[in-house]
C-alpha cells in the first residue's frame, strides 16, 4: 500500500468538477481512497486528516491529485487525473478555440453582457471576495463555495441588499433558475409554484413532490444554511420571498428552512403575512397548528410543504400532514407482521444512513415522535450527539454528506461507495432491525446510484437469515439523468420498502421498529 500525489501549478477547476473525478478514481481496481482538490491550507489539512500524510506541497491556486492503495493503481490513477484535468478545449472546424479564457467577471460580462448571475465555487476563503466582485458588477450571485464566516456572509448580503440583488449561498448547492438546474438539482416541469429554501435537499424535496403531483416550479432559490441565523437575519430569504411575489408566474410560495432564530422567523412570517400571495411555510422541528398569521400556512414535513401548496393551486381542501404513513402503513401491515416475526430478539433498532443533511434531520424528528430518540453526527433537537462517526449504537441516524465524512473524499451524492459501506456495515449488525436510506437523483449527483447498493442487499439478504428491513426514498423525478421510476423498480425487485417521501419513509422505519416492543 503507498500513498502518491502530483500538484499541477496554477490548475484551477470548479468542487463539483473534482468530486466528480474523485469519484472516477475510487472506482480503479486497487485503489482505496483517492482524492482532488485545490492546494489551500484547509484542504491540505483535511487531506491529511484523511490518511494521505502532512508531507504534500501546494499553493492554493494549484491543483493535488492524492491516492492511496496498490502502486499500479495509484500510477493509473494519477495518469488517468492527469488526462481528464489536461485535455484540450473543444475547437471549431478551423482547428480554433471558440473564445479566450475567462479570466474574471468583468471579462464575461464582456462577452456576455446580458449575464446577470455569477456562480462561484472557488475555496471558501476566496469566495467572499470573489462574491464581492460579482456584486458590484451588478450580478446575482449563486455561492457553491462552504467554509465562509458568518461575518462575510452578513457582508456579502448587506451589499446585495443595497443592490436589490439576490444572493443564494453560500454553501447553495441546488437552485433551479428559469427552468435551469444549477447544481444538485432535479428536472421538474415548469409551474406557478415557487420556492425559496436554506436547504439543499429541503428544496429537492419540495420541487420534485410538486413536479410527482403534477403541477410545476417558477423558480427555485436557495439561499444557504446559515441565511437564518440571528447574525446574517435571512436576508437572501426576505429577498426571494419578495422577488417571487413580484414575478407574474408564481402564484403559491413555499419557504422551507431548519429551524430559524427566533427573532428572524418572526421577521419572515410577517413579511409573508404583507405578501399578496398564499405563502407556505415549513421551518423543520417547528409545530404549528393552527395558522396564526393571514394567508400563511403551516406544513409538516418537506413533502408536506408541497402537498399543501399543489392543494392551494388548485383551489382544493388543504391536506393533512400523514403522521402515522396511513398510505405505507395500511399496505405494509401484513408485511410488519411477517417482519415482526423475522426479525430476532437483539434486532431493534434504526440505523439511518444519509446523503442529504436535511432528509437526516428530519428523520430524527419524526423518530423522535415515536419516543425513539438518536445518537447523529448532526443531532436534532432532543437527539444525542455519536461518540464515534465511524460506528452506529443504538438508534443512530447519520449525514454523511457532513464534513465528518467527506474530508478528502467526495459527497455522497456523487460517489455513494461510502454510504454503501456503511448500510453493509449497519445491515450486519445484529442489532439493526431497519435500514433506512435515501437516493438523491438529479443533475451532480452518481449516474449509477444503485450500481453497488444492489449487490450488497443481495448479500445480506443471502447470509443472513434475519435481515433487516431496509426501508428507502427516492428524491427525484422522472425526467432525471437516472431516471426515478427505474431506480425505484430496481430497489423494489431487490426487496426494498419504498415510501412516496423522506417523512414517510422515517415515519415507516419508526412505526416498524416501535411495534417490537
Amino acid at each position: 500500500m503507498v500513498i502518491k500525489y502530483k500538484a499541477f501549478e496554477n490548475l484551477y477547476q470548479d468542487s463539483v468538477s473534482l468530486m466528480q473525478i474523485s469519484a472516477r478514481l475510487n472506482k480503479i481496481d486497487g485503489i482505496e481512497e483517492a482524492s482532488v482538490v485545490m492546494g489551500t491550507e484547509a484542504n491540505l489539512s483535511r487531506m491529511a486528516d484523511a490518511g494521505f500524510g502532512t508531507n504534500i506541497t501546494a499553493k492554493p491556486n494549484d491543483l493535488v491529485i492524492a491516492v492511496r492503495g496498490d502502486e499500479d493503481a495509484c500510477n493509473e490513477a494519477i495518469e488517468h487525473a492527469q488526462t481528464a484535468l489536461t485535455a484540450k478545449p473543444d475547437t471549431d472546424n478551423d482547428g480554433q478555440q471558440f473564445s479566450q479564457p475567462l479570466t474574471s467577471f468583468a471579462l464575461g460580462l464582456e462577452q456576455h453582457p446580458d449575464a446577470n448571475l455569477a456562480l462561484i465555487s472557488v475555496p471558501g476563503e476566496y469566495a467572499a471576495a470573489e462574491a464581492m466582485k460579482a456584486l458590484r458588477l451588478g450580478l446575482n450571485v449563486m455561492m457553491f463555495s462552504d467554509n465562509v464566516s458568518l461575518d462575510d456572509e452578513k457582508r456579502i448580503k448587506q451589499l446585495a441588499q443595497q443592490k436589490a440583488l439576490m444572493v443564494m449561498g453560500p454553501d447553495c448547492g441546488t437552485a433551479i433558475i428559469n427552468g435551469i438546474p444549477l447544481g444538485f438539482a432535479n428536472v421538474v416541469r415548469r409551474g406557478a409554484i415557487g420556492v425559496v429554501a436554506a436547504s439543499g435537499t429541503g428544496l429537492q424535496e419540495a420541487t420534485c413532490r410538486i413536479h410527482q403531483l403534477g403541477e410545476g416550479v417558477s423558480q427555485a432559490l436557495g439561499t444557504g444554511g446559515h441565511d437564518l441565523h440571528q447574525d446574517v437575519g435571512g436576508i437572501s430569504m426576505l429577498h426571494g420571498l419578495q422577488a417571487l411575489a413580484d414575478d407574474d408566474e408564481t402564484q403559491v410560495i413555499v419557504l422551507i428552512s431548519k429551524p430559524p432564530a427566533e427573532a428572524i422567523a418572526e421577521s419572515i412570517l410577517a413579511s409573508a403575512s404583507k405578501i399578496d400571495k398564499p405563502v407556505v411555510v415549513h421551518f423543520l422541528g417547528a409545530s404549528h397548528t393552527e395558522p396564526s398569521v393571514e394567508s400563511v400556512y403551516f406544513a409538516d414535513s418537506l413533502a408536506h410543504s408541497a402537498e399543501v401548496a399543489v392543494a392551494i393551486l388548485g383551489n382544493q381542501d388543504i391536506p393533512q400532514a400523514i403522521t402515522q404513513t396511513q398510505i405505507s402503513l395500511k399496505a405494509a401491515e401484513q408485511q410488519i407482521e411477517k417482519f415482526k416475526t423475522q426479525l430476532t430478539a437483539t434486532q431493534r433498532y434504526i440505523r439511518g444512513v444519509f446523503a442529504g443533511g436535511t432528509f437526516c434531520f428530519e428523520a430524527q424528528i419524526i423518530a423522535s415522535q415515536y419516543g425513539l430518540n438518536a445518537y447523529s453526527n448532526t443531532p436534532s433537537k432532543g437527539n444525542q450527539l455519536l461518540d464515534d462517526v465511524w460506528s452506529s449504537q443504538q438508534h443512530t441516524i447519520v449525514d454523511l454528506g457532513d464534513d465528518d465524512f467527506t474530508q478528502g473524499r467526495p459527497h455522497p451524492m456523487i460517489d455513494p461507495s461510502l454510504r454503501n459501506q456503511r448500510i453493509l456495515q449497519d445491515a450486519q449488525d445484529p442489532n439493526t432491525a431497519v435500514v433506512l436510506f435515501d437516493v438523491v437523483l438529479g443533475y451532480g449527483a452518481s449516474e449509477q446510484p444503485l450500481s453497488e447498493l444492489l449487490a450488497i442487499i443481495a448479500q445480506v439478504h443471502r447470509e443472513q437469515a434475519a435481515p433487516p428491513v431496509f426501508i428507502a426514498h427516492v428524491c427525484g423525478t422522472e425526467q432525471d439523468p437516472q431516471s426515478r421510476d427505474l431506480i425505484r423498480h430496481s430497489l423494489a425487485e431487490a426487496g426494498v420498502l419504498l415510501a412516496d417521501s423522506n417523512a414517510d419513509a422515517a415515519h415507516l422505519a419508526a412505526h416498524i421498529v416501535s411495534q417490537l416492543g
